[in-house]
């Protein structure tokens, strides 16, 4: 994963607004180095996306249902909560059979009613806790966020502030830059001036 090592240094509070010749020029650059190294789909600084690992049979099952959208699931197999069919011409040993299977079908049945009695009556204080903890995660993350807010602002304000402070200063430095860059180059067209000079001036002594 690359890393991001690029520091973004702006003086928004001091620099003046970019002309649009500027912008122009920038975004020529922009585009120009954007060419050279090829577009990250994912963000330097997040994780790489999950991997699904999925079993063959999920990975079947998943096949299955891409291949044909409309079907269903068929692992739950209902039948075996329907009740037993009896005919007059079923022995005693398949009625014995259907019969355990019946007990196993009533016992299931009767355990589900419980439990589903149970969760109608107690089940709505358990949602309830849950959205109340659920509520109070949410009531810390808001706080989380306006304390980071505040301090995104405490930090721009600072940065104002500082900014604000040094701009008399800096525009003084720049001014003293230009100003010592044009005396150099004075002084070097001067300079230059005088070779020739004493260079003319030699070659009529010479002659």
């Amino acid at each position: 994963m690359p890393s991001i090592t690029t520091i973004h240094e702006s003086l928004p509070y001091i620099d003046p607004e970019p002309t649009p010749s500027a912008l122009t020029a920038a975004h020529s650059l922009i585009a120009s180095e954007r060419a050279l190294v090829p577009d990250d789909p994912h963000h330097a600084l997040l994780p790489p996306p999950p991997t699904t690992n999925l079993t063959p049979l999920l990975a079947a099952e998943h096949a299955r249902l891409a291949s044909n959208p409309t079907s269903k699931l068929s692992a739950l197999d209902f039948t075996r909560y329907e009740a037993p069919t009896t005919t007059t011409s079923t022995s005693p040993s398949e009625l014995t059979v259907l019969l355990s299977r019946a007990y196993a079908a009533h016992a299931y049945v009767s355990s589900r009613r419980a439990h589903l009695a149970l969760l109608d009556t107690y089940g709505k204080n358990a949602w309830l806790i849950g959205n109340w903890q659920l509520e109070g995660e949410l009531k810390a993350l808001e706080k989380e966020l306006a304390e980071t807010k505040r301090a995104i602002d405490v930090v721009t304000l600072q940065r104002k502030g500082a900014q604000d402070t040094a701009g008399p200063e800096m525009q003084g430095l720049e001014e003293t830059w230009r100003r010592g860059v044009s005396r150099v180059l004075e002084t070097e067209a001067a300079a230059e001036a005088l070779r020739r000079e004493i260079l003319e001036a030699r070659r009529q002594a010479g002659q």
